[in-house]
């Protein structure tokens, strides 16, 4: 009997084994090293969709903290994040990066609220009297679902230019998609408007706040509101209605995580909703840009959003828009987030000697 027993439950584990191995398993499994590809390949289908691997290496060119960041082991496997686990994820990280940045540039922060919108106020140590006339604002990253960018966006800008930051705290999605964060933005300009001249305020963003500031930029012209007197738009977009070669390319991380294949539909469904994604306003690569003040783009070679920013440049320098582009080798998206990366420091630099620039004339 007992000889019995064991034999049925070795056939009830054996049974089981096999049955698992036919399911699918509920998480993906990541690439092991001895599985990683060795060498460079490369298939075209019939409808010229690559099907590729590629070996690439670090380049020496970067600063050892760049090079140590490219080199940090990110799972290609794994189950998608939450809503609620990315703005938890993304609110521990701003807090942690609002202190190093803080670091290195001292600042007052303030939090208000602008026409009703509420704002970050960074003021920077030692801002002279000759800058209070000025202000930046800034429209922070985050996928229009959460905030990256008021802290990591405003807090080194402000240091490096000496003048004061206004970040808007706009409406997010998918709670509230397209138009509202536009509508939040142009409420907090208009209020500025009303201290601060059209030609002593600067507005840019980065990623989700870089796609904004285009988008805002539009608004403003199509309501007759007066022009800014620069833009940055760091690592952004302007048209919804595809998807650009470098999302199918990279990750948030550029070449390490995990990259779903392309589909083919519009460019972020839960901001756009059920907006026409030619609209100029949400994709301003289908507006006049004509008139549009001094714009400075910057992206790097593996940001995900490489192919949108090169494409609204080329918008705006066909428009006959004064549209500058700076683009760092290798880099993930929006590198310049990171307090650690010399790359980081000099970005901000420029990001902050150009708009300098503008205010001063």
């Amino acid at each position: 009997m007992h000889h019995i027993r064991h034999s049925a439950s070795l056939l009830f584990l054996l049974a089981t084994a096999l049955l698992q191995a036919q399911q699918p398993s509920a998480e993906p499994r990541p690439t092991t090293a001895a599985e990683a590809p060795q060498r460079d390949t490369s298939y075209i289908d019939a409808q010229g969709t690559a099907h590729i691997t590629r070996v690439v290496p670090v380049p020496k060119t970067l600063s050892p903290q760049a090079q140590r960041s490219l080199s940090r082991q990110v799972p290609d496997q794994g189950p998608p994040q939450s809503l609620a686990e990315r703005r938890k994820s993304t609110d521990a990280y701003t807090a942690r990066a609002r202190a190093e940045w803080t670091r290195l540039c001292p600042n007052q922060l303030v939090e208000d609220k602008i026409a009703g919108v509420p704002v970050r106020i960074v003021t920077p140590e030692g801002m002279p009297a000759s800058n209070q006339d000025k202000v930046l604002l800034n429209l922070h990253g985050g996928g229009f679902n959460s905030d990256s960018g008021s802290y990591t966006e405003s807090i080194p800008i402000a240091s490096y230019t000496r003048i004061k930051v206004v970040a808007v705290l706009y409406r997010l999605a998918p709670e509230h998609p397209f138009p509202a964060a536009v509508d939040d933005s142009i409420a907090v300009y208009r209020e500025l408007l009303k201290t601060y001249k059209p030609g002593r305020i600067v507005i840019y963003g980065t990623s989700a706040g870089a796609i904004l500031t285009a988008q805002v930029a539009v608004r403003l012209k199509q309501l007759g509101l007066p022009q800014p007197a620069a833009l940055g738009i760091f690592s952004g977009m302007g048209d919804f209605s595809r998807n650009g070669d470098s999302l199918a390319l990279f990750s948030l991380g550029g070449l390490s995580g995990h990259l779903e294949p392309p589909i083919d539909e519009p460019h972020d469904p839960e901001y756009a909703t059920t907006t026409n994604p030619r609209d100029p306003v949400l994709s301003p690569i289908f507006s006049d840009l004509r008139g549009l003040p001094p714009t400075l783009f910057i992206t790097s070679g593996r940001d995900l959003l490489l192919s949108g920013t090169v494409d609204l440049h080329r918008a705006y320098y066909n428009a006959g828009v004064d549209a500058r582009l700076v683009v760092f080798d290798a880099l993930p998206h929006a590198f310049w987030y990171n307090p650690n990366l010399p790359e980081a420091i000099e970005a901000n630099h420029i990001m902050a000697g150009f708009f300098l620039q503008q205010l001063m004339k």
